[in-house]
């Protein structure tokens, strides 16, 4: 089963009882936007609630576990814009999680 674990900002995709990451983000110089970072490097932008940019081609990741990073970043994204709680985030995130990457992703761990 999958799912993401959560520290702090900073989360995991479990994907066939295997963790990739660390994903993160980063605000963007102009305070509009997110940069999408894997490892460290940069790899993508979230610029609106519209428009989202993203290449882990390089990265060597299944392709499942850029679907559930990206999904789960755009919901965070989104949670913020809305101005929702970390708690209500992480609500949010299991749930746009599961609508776009099935039942099987629900599973969200957050530690301290």
């Amino acid at each position: 089963m999958g799912g993401v674990r959560f520290r702090g900002a900073s989360f995991w995709v479990v994907y066939r009882r295997r963790e990739y990451g660390p994903f993160d983000y980063q605000w963007s110089a102009d305070l509009h936007g997110f940069e999408l970072v894997y490892a460290g490097v940069k790899f993508g932008e979230i610029c609106s609630d519209e428009e989202m940019f993203a290449d882990l081609k390089g990265s060597g990741l299944p392709r499942r576990v850029a679907e559930v990073a990206c999904i789960v970043l755009a919901s965070i994204f989104r949670s913020i814009r809305m101005g929702l709680g970390r708690h209500a985030r992480r609500e949010l995130v299991r749930q746009e999680v599961v609508r776009f990457a099935g039942e099987q992703y629900s599973r969200i761990v957050e530690e301290a």
